[in-house]
């Protein structure tokens, strides 16, 4: 089972018409269906507003939502700490509240993350500005980017 981020599914979404590559979209359905595929209700919000029709077609393929439970709460909060964020203090080039929510999410369900996040082949020196791939690659946690996804499938579009 995969988790995707908002930006993998919406990258896909702007990338890869549906009206123009519907078999790509048929086995996503699939990985959907099967479930290969899953999100949490957070990057859901995040796909409803920045793509409405993305957000519409994800819900009528029956994308699985995970809920921020407890645990997801906890381990957050963890990887909160561990960047060396305090309180709201966010720094602007690294992860918000919502992607650390969608990194531990994966963490609980031992998912590998989809994200078209930025790599950092050299991290900074402030944890805080990791990104979402730096942050799972800190806590051991798989990321990898949509087409990868596609690759590693070796489906036949």
């Amino acid at each position: 089972m995969r988790h995707v981020d908002a930006s993998s599914i919406v990258h896909a979404w702007d990338t890869y018409p549906v009206a123009q590559i519907p078999r790509l979209w048929e086995w996503l359905q699939r990985k959907i269906t099967e479930p290969d595929l899953h999100m949490s209700r957070v990057a859901f919000g995040e796909v409803q507003h920045v793509s409405p029709d993305c957000a519409t077609w994800l819900a009528a393929a029956g994308i699985a939502l995970l809920d921020i439970t407890d645990d997801v709460t906890g381990e957050a909060l963890r990887l909160k700490r561990a960047l060396g964020i305090e309180g709201e203090n966010y720094h602007p080039r690294g992860v918000d509240e919502n992607d650390l929510i969608i990194v531990a999410t994966a963490r609980i369900w031992t998912a590998p993350l989809l994200s078209e996040e930025a790599l950092q082949p050299t991290l900074p020196p402030q944890r805080a500005r990791y990104k979402i791939p730096a942050v799972c690659g800190a806590q051991g946690i798989r990321c990898s980017r949509f087409i990868d996804f596609m690759k590693e499938s070796r489906e036949v579009f």
